[in-house]
């Protein structure tokens, strides 16, 4: 019989809402919520034997120290296989989905299974590290992706040959896999686009990644009588970190004043990233934000005005659905304060 440990947010788990997204982990023995349908379908396989539950915003704010807390609850219980969710387009609860099952896998050695939408945050970040099952955008679609994870769970527990994606319904994982063939590669690369050119169905032996194509912003006719904005995703906060930034996967940005101020103090700045060495940066942050060259090019009329915030995130492993929706509202307030251009700087 599998032993099986579930993992669920706040509401899942029927603690509550947002009002209870900021409870720390816990455990509770057997099913809880969505785990009913788990245990249903796991009759005659295994059982869930605990749930472990914690608040979106809580392991959001402390990933590391929940996860550990997580993998202590989840460890104590002896499980043959961890399940996740499903977390559907859930962002934080998707990427909490996905940081809990990779920390499982890695650091206890048991498989682990989640489900989401396919262009929730979580999907994009953990995909290539874990068995992710397709599922709709909402709850609605519960049924068939418990259905799916139980029997994906099943299998790696008792260690069977996991089929394609398209036959067990996860996330394709960017992975190679040797097979043989009664055909060579040119045979089949030839069929495929004879069947493509004819118009007939066909499917392709490599997925290649689908990026947007972004036109570029007109020029700025004069920089002389435009309002110009400092803007990174190298991480430069105040001291304290005030908006509490990730230092990666970033889910937010922070805007702060520099009215009236000729230079940064690195007394009152530190660097919230760890994708690259920042003791230059916290030695002189405008090498990161250049405030000091901008108010000689405002003084010297290079350009009209300097904008009196400058904006600042992570860009260190932020997925592309978290970073389209920071440079929306990042845009959205520039736009609001009648900036012209932006200076984006970078690591």
């Amino acid at each position: 019989m599998v032993r099986v440990v579930h993992y669920l947010n706040q509401f899942f788990g029927q603690i509550g809402g947002e009002e209870k997204a900021d409870v720390p982990p816990g455990l509770v023995r057997g099913a809880v919520g969505p785990g009913a349908l788990l245990k249903n379908l796991l009759k005659g396989q295994g059982r869930i034997v605990a749930t472990v539950i914690c608040g979106d915003n809580y392991i959001s704010d402390n990933t590391e120290e929940a996860v550990n807390q997580l993998l202590d609850a989840i460890e104590s219980q002896e499980p043959h296989a961890f399940i996740a969710g499903p977390a559907f387009n859930a962002g934080r609860y998707g990427v909490a989905c996905g940081a809990v099952c990779r920390a499982v896998q890695e650091k206890l050695g048991i498989p682990a299974v989640t489900g989401m939408y396919e262009e929730s945050p979580g999907a994009e970040l953990y995909r290539r590290h874990l068995y992710i099952i397709k599922t709709a955008d909402t709850a609605r679609g519960m049924a068939e992706a418990v259905s799916k994870m139980v029997s994906l769970a099943c299998k790696l527990a008792a260690g069977q040959e996991i089929g394609k994606p398209d036959e067990e319904g996860y996330m394709s994982r960017g992975l190679l896999k040797s097979v043989i063939s009664d055909r060579t590669g040119a045979q089949r690369a030839v069929d495929m686009l004879v069947a493509k050119l004819q118009g007939n169905p066909f499917e392709t032996e490599l997925h290649l990644p689908k990026f947007d194509r972004v036109s570029p912003a007109t020029a700025l006719e004069a920089l002389s009588s435009s309002e110009i904005a400092l803007v990174t995703d190298g991480g430069l906060v105040p001291k304290g970190n005030p908006d509490k930034i990730e230092m990666a996967d970033a889910t937010k940005y922070g805007s702060y004043t520099v009215e009236g101020a000729e230079w940064l103090d690195p007394e009152d700045y530190e660097v919230v990233h760890q994708g690259y060495d920042t003791s230059l940066v916290s030695q002189d942050p405008h090498r990161l934000v250049p405030l000091d060259v901008m108010r000689d090019l405002e003084k010297e009329a290079v350009v009209a005005r300097l904008c009196e915030r400058f904006y600042s995130t992570t860009g260190v492993s932020t997925t592309l659905e978290n970073s389209r929706k920071m440079g929306q509202g990042i845009a959205e307030q520039l736009k609001s304060e009648g900036v012209d251009g932006v200076i984006l700087t970078s690591t």
